[in-house]
């Protein structure tokens, strides 16, 4: 017969004293097992034993709270189960940035953002930001009434006020400005236009944190719809695509599904990447060619002369600085092999460079392959922010509203808007919270969180999303 094995917690029950036996029937001792001579130090098992008891009261403490009787329903809402989730599709847009996204909510509460993978654009992805948002949702610093100077105003005197300071303005032949980051809404955009119809002299001034208006300059008006996954040789330079560049979620959605072999796709896509930083892009590519920015514009053109000469184009630039890298001439080579099936993209923001790369794209017949749908993200102008940012200077603006902006803080001359914006007779913020610019406005009057508002977004050339609240408003 197998022995059996015991084991003994300490000294006292391998001993079996008797304090040991008399106590071992109660729930909870009522001494502390330490040692008692006055001349010795506490041992490591009473050390250990003093914390297991400390640590077993502060458990026991825990429980003695309150309690908190649970009053169930009367009228139960037919959607809403107690630890039951719900799920709600709507969509994240902050100015450029867009995710359609699955909201998912318990007893009518958000707790989680992910993506929408029947979406066509994002296909399911999300970026970091996307999945904080429903932390600014609860955020305690957000507005909880109207302001006017700093001071708590009522919304009806708002809406009375800023009206007729509106209409003044406008009878008066004055200057009025919406600012705004870029727009996806049809809707907005429409009650834009009815805006400005009402009150004359309004013009909507649109710009963007990290700007794109020279490939818009260089595209006639648009974003070209890149689809990386299409392309079999991408060739990037300081367009960091997969982690800040116009739209990372769609693209990295995109570069992922080429670079991914199947029993119906054999071959992988080939990535390089010419760039003076590392970028997220870079650490994935295939072959990565640091180089100055002041060289990049060197090395389009003679890229593009390259390609030409083999593809019957002419060359441009005869005087410019001819570039050899082994680098470049195995991108030429890729390039050639897979006309029609490549991409050239670039991150710069100089009108000239971007026109360059819109002319390789066109010899390799990249446009209705590897450029299709045009985007509607980065809808901004330099050249209009920098003429309003002038005329505020110079007192020629008479009204000014923020809407979905903060340039005080995200702009170039944040700090002269900051000081211009006490010459206009009005100043108008919709922020969410005082930020930067709405510390410098007369009247701020907050928005709501996409969380708990209807709207809608058109990020692509016949793709539109709903934004639909998935709780009431908090404030």
């Amino acid at each position: 017969m197998k022995k059996e094995i015991k084991y003994w917690k300490g000294l006292e029950e391998l001993n079996n004293d008797a304090d040991f036996v008399e106590s071992a029937n109660k729930e909870f001792p009522e001494y502390l097992p330490v040692n008692e001579k006055e001349d010795s130090q506490p041992s490591r098992r009473d050390f250990l034993k003093l914390m297991g008891f400390s640590v077993a009261a502060a458990s026991l403490a825990a429980c003695e709270t309150p309690v908190k009787k649970v009053i169930p329903y009367v009228n139960k809402p037919v959607d809403v189960d107690p630890g039951k989730a719900n799920y709600y599709a709507s969509s994240y847009v902050d100015g450029s940035n867009y995710c359609s996204v699955v909201v998912k909510t318990r007893e009518g509460r958000p707790i989680h953002i992910e993506g929408n993978k029947l979406s066509k654009v994002s296909q399911g992805g999300v970026n970091a930001q996307t999945s904080a948002s429903v932390l600014n949702l609860y955020d305690s610093s957000r507005l909880k009434n109207f302001t006017k100077s700093g001071s708590v105003f009522k919304k009806a005197d708002s809406d009375k006020e800023i009206t007729a300071a509106l209409e003044s303005i406008a009878s008066e032949g004055g200057k009025i400005r919406i600012v705004s980051q870029t727009i996806l809404s049809p809707s907005t955009k429409a009650v834009i236009t009815k805006f400005k119809e009402k009150f004359a002299g309004t013009e909507l001034v649109t710009y963007d944190p990290i700007s794109a208006s020279a490939l818009l300059k260089a595209n006639n008006g648009v974003v070209p719809g890149y689809d990386f996954g299409k392309a079999e040789v991408i060739v990037s330079f300081s367009a960091d695509f997969l982690g800040t560049w116009i739209s990372p979620v769609e693209y990295s959605k995109q570069y992922s599904s080429g670079r991914k072999l199947s029993s119906s796709k054999k071959t992988m896509s080939k990535h390089f990447q010419f760039e003076s930083a590392m970028s997220l892009t870079g650490a994935n590519a295939d072959i990565r060619q640091v180089l100055k920015p002041t060289e990049e514009a060197h090395y389009l053109l003679s890229l593009y002369n390259k390609l030409s000469s083999k593809l019957g184009g002419e060359a441009i630039g005869t005087g410019a600085v001819k570039i050899s890298n082994k680098n470049l001439d195995q991108a030429v080579k890729d390039l050639l092999e897979n006309v029609g099936k490549s991409l050239v993209v670039s991150g710069s923001n100089d009108v000239a460079v971007q026109a360059l790369v819109v002319k390789i794209n066109n010899l390799l017949k990249a446009e209705g392959s590897t450029i299709l749908t045009p985007s509607f993200l980065k809808q901004g102008s330099d050249e209009s922010m920098a003429s309003f940012v002038k005329e505020l200077k110079a007192g020629e603006i008479d009204g000014v509203i923020f809407y979905n902006a903060n340039p005080v803080y995200d702009y170039v001359n944040g700090d002269v808007i900051a000081k211009a914006l006490s010459k206009a007779k009005l100043s108008v913020s919709f922020a969410e919270r005082e930020d930067e610019t709405a510390k410098n406005v007369t009247y701020v009057c907050p928005d709501y969180n996409y969380l708990e508002s209807w709207g809608d977004a058109n990020p692509k050339q016949g793709q539109y999303s709903i934004i639909q609240p998935a709780i009431s408003p908090l404030f």
